[in-house]
């Protein structure tokens, strides 16, 4: 039975970042069914909305609990969402005017980013460190 290395601080921290991005999505789907039943236009394209919000924030719950967890499956889908995050940031700071909001964000997914990319961490994703498997 190999022995497991230990999971690096930074797995952990990125994972609970991410963690609260999908909480934060969650919470905003919930806030779209209230509004829904609040006296919208148009419910059912509001509750398909926070269906699909729900769907997509559930996936990133699941990879941030990955991480927090020790589990090496979260890393791929954690970078993935920074990456569209950066993209988001972008568009919140140049098009929409909202250069705060798109700082922060921004800020937010690159130590997310960094966190994940640290080389304790890529060598944690790889094996590097773990004896081999010996029956």
């Amino acid at each position: 039975m190999a022995i497991q290395t230990q999971v690096p601080a930074a797995v952990r921290v990125a994972g609970a970042m991410t963690a609260l991005q999908g909480l934060a999505g969650i919470a905003f789907a919930v806030a779209l069914v209230v509004r829904a039943f609040g006296g919208a236009e148009s419910t059912g394209k509001v509750l398909g909305e926070a269906a699909y919000f729900t769907v997509l924030c559930a996936g990133v719950l699941a990879a941030g609990i990955g991480l927090v967890l020790g589990r090496r499956w979260g890393r791929t889908p954690s970078i993935v969402v920074q990456l569209l995050l950066l993209g988001v940031a972008w568009y919140a700071y140049g098009p929409s005017g909202q250069q705060l909001v798109g700082s922060l964000i921004g800020i937010y997914a690159v130590v997310v980013i960094a966190l994940l990319f640290t080389n304790p961490v890529r060598r944690w994703t790889l094996g590097v460190d773990e004896p081999d498997a010996e029956e």
